[in-house]
């Protein structure tokens, strides 16, 4: 796990300070050593610059140190982890490769000698990497199957004098003071439907994050990346119905998995909040033999969010060395700076994972795995049962005319909703006139019960230019991607698909990424290795998913050695007592914000609706959770701390 920049193309002494910058700002994602390498040509010549941040996981000593070279002449810089590399490094040997250190950067140099540019699909992990090749003239860029890590690039300079500047971060480029501090207006029109940019496009305009699964090759005369995706979310790419043995493959899979992630030449832990999913990723690295297994879990002073009680059970019955760490509102406080400014791009749902990431860091562990990927596999959220229900009414309704449907969903909204104030409900009830006139794409609905705010909210939030281009919270392109995915789908496999492709990959896996780094942890999620996520989508849609809620198959699979009481409660995810905080403690600070009428104009929104929002949130009203405005918060927090307008 480390942090990775570079440039490709015209790299004059300008272009050598400015990733020196960008390398500087991501000292956090590795604190153990660093690299810069500069290929030795002139500088009015096409070149590449490579720079290396490392947090120490496998072969603690120098020689893992990057970039790194091999005989050829081939130099890389990696940010990740590769699971598989001792399988693949047998395999190379037998080929001829010979290996100097113990480093799975090393096989991956290898790899590439031996397979090019499709070296890509050998590889099982988490990893972003930029890797030169001296005779072919090109850079391959790479990302991992699921997004796990991630890797921003924009091109900068003028006419045929072009570079491309790539790294781990966001802020990293923004710190080279060559991308200009401008808010793309459909990266932010994703922003305000999600909670979080959605898409390739950063919120900074000009700045991409390449897409999960996806390879690039820029050639140095050439700079612009030539994509190629080589691995999509299964769902119609695989069969529909169960083959022999296919349970079986999936219990394979998830135990080696978690065997594989639980490599570490550094302490490791397990977050536990003694739910089905972190419990299943204990469970199995318990039952992997690797050793004792240390657990963690937060606790909180407020009871409704405080799972210790569970967690500590579950670890009692595992035999785990358990820690239960505490977070209240007054530490929460006094953090909440440096969590924010943990945030790579905004984003509402990332604030959890830091402090959970500190403390854990704090308590000397530098490798933690997380249960993340249980819900999005198995069907345990609600959008597995909503989804399907709402296309069925929003296609047995799309023969009338359209202003009728508007017209009869208002009234049931206003009937189920009761009087709303200031501001109509914002959830459920109050967005089924957006639902009904999707006309049943499943994408559409699935985006409509993930969106934040109604549309008709939205338009007074920003202006419409903000809007143009995007199609329910996403670019066109993006949804076009996603509404083909899906189309002719089983329902459940559908909504699974969705929510890898959306809640994991957009969110999630980059909340995590963001956030760990911040504190220099490598979090691991075994759930979501890509062979897991591929056996699981084999199967019979019954066997995966039923009955919706239970993760069923999940907790045959890897929790039949513990009591099944232990689970026999209400489902609850892991969130901080935000709502309650913003009501009482950050209620100055978050209200100062909200109502700054020049800070909310700098970020594109309409300093009214944005007043509005807050006072029917204090006002408590009815379908308005703490998520809406936490969201607002963290925008405009995050565009004046990094100067990014509209």
């Amino acid at each position: 796990m480390c942090g990775i920049a570079g440039a490709v193309g015209v790299v004059d002494p300008r272009i050598v300070a400015a990733v020196e910058r960008a390398h500087a700002a991501q000292a956090h994602r590795g604190p153990d050593a660093e690299g810069l390498w500069l290929e030795p040509r002139d500088p009015s010549q096409p070149r590449v610059m490579l720079a290396h941040k490392r947090l120490s996981i496998l072969d603690l000593s120098p020689d893992g140190n990057q970039p790194m070279h091999d005989r050829a002449g081939h130099v890389v810089v990696f940010n990740g982890e590769i699971y598989n590399f001792q399988e693949l490094r047998q395999e190379l040997e037998s080929t001829g490769a010979r290996f100097t250190t113990r480093s799975d950067t090393e096989v991956l140099l290898a790899a590439y000698a031996h397979w090019g540019d499709d070296c890509v699909e050998h590889l099982r992990g988490m990893f972003a990497f930029a890797l030169y090749d001296p005779k072919r003239r090109t850079v391959l860029l790479a990302r991992d199957r699921l997004g796990e890590k991630p890797l921003y690039w924009t091109l900068v300079g003028g006419t045929g004098r072009k570079t491309l500047l790539f790294a781990s971060e966001l802020r990293s480029l923004l710190a080279t003071d060559l991308v200009e501090r401008r808010i793309e207006p459909r990266a932010l029109a994703t922003y305000l439907w999600n909670g979080c940019v959605h898409g390739r496009q950063s919120l900074v305009a000009g700045v991409q994050l390449l897409p999960a699964g996806t390879r690039a090759t820029v050639a140095l005369d050439e700079p612009q990346p030539v994509e190629r995706r080589f691995w999509c979310v299964p769902c119609a790419h695989l069969p529909r119905t169960g083959k022999p043995g296919g349970r079986e493959e999936l219990r394979a899979e998830l135990q080696k998995s978690v065997r594989l992630q639980l490599a570490s030449d550094v302490p490791l832990g397990v977050f536990l909040s003694g739910g089905i999913d972190s419990s299943a990723v204990a469970s199995l690295a318990v039952r992997s033999g690797a050793g004792a297994v240390r657990t963690f879990t937060i606790g909180f002073e407020e009871a409704e969010y405080d799972e210790s009680d569970s967690a500590r059970a579950v670890a009692q019955a595992l035999g785990t060395q358990h820690e239960e760490i505490r977070l209240d509102a007054q530490t929460f406080g006094t953090g909440l700076e440096d969590a924010l400014g943990s945030l790579d791009q905004p984003t509402f749902d990332a604030i959890n994972t830091y402090f959970v990431s500190r403390a854990v860091r704090r308590a000397g562990i530098t490798v933690a795995l997380a249960g993340t990927g249980g819900d999005e596999l198995f069907g345990g959220y609600r959008s597995f049962q909503d989804v399907p229900r709402a296309r069925l009414w929003a296609c047995g309704l799309a023969p009338l005319p359209a202003g009728f449907v508007r017209g009869m969903a208002v009234a049931v909204s206003r009937t189920r909703t009761g009087k709303t104030g200031e501001m109509p409900s914002q959830t459920r009830w109050g967005k089924l006139e957006d639902a009904l006139a999707t006309r049943g794409s499943r994408a559409a609905l699935y985006q409509v019960a993930y969106a934040l705010w109604t549309q008709k909210f939205l338009h007074e939030l920003a202006a419409p230019a903000v809007f143009q281009g995007t199609l329910y919270g996403l670019t066109r392109e993006r949804f076009d991607f996603l509404d083909d995915l899906v189309r002719g789908v089983d329902p459940r496999a559908a909504v699974g698909a969705l929510e890898l492709e959306s809640f994991v990959g957009q969110r999630l896996l980059r909340d995590a990424d963001s956030a760990s780094m911040a504190v220099s942890l490598e979090v691991r999620v075994p759930l979501l290795d890509a062979r897991v996520v591929e056996a699981a989508s084999a199967l019979d849609p019954d066997e995966r998913f039923e009955p919706l809620g239970r993760k069923q198959l999940l907790r045959d699979l890897a929790l039949d050695n513990l009591d099944p009481q232990l689970f026999e409660r209400p489902k609850s995810g892991f969130v901080l007592p935000i709502e309650r905080w913003c009501r009482a403690s950050l209620r100055g600070e978050v209200g100062a914000l909200l109502e700054d009428a020049e800070a909310c104009r700098a970020a594109g929104l309409e300093p009214a609706a944005v007043a509005r929002a807050w006072r029917a949130f204090q006002a408590g009203a009815p379908g308005l959770y703490w998520s809406r405005v936490w969201s607002l918060y963290v925008l405009l927090w995050w565009c004046r701390r990094y100067r990014v307008s509209i």
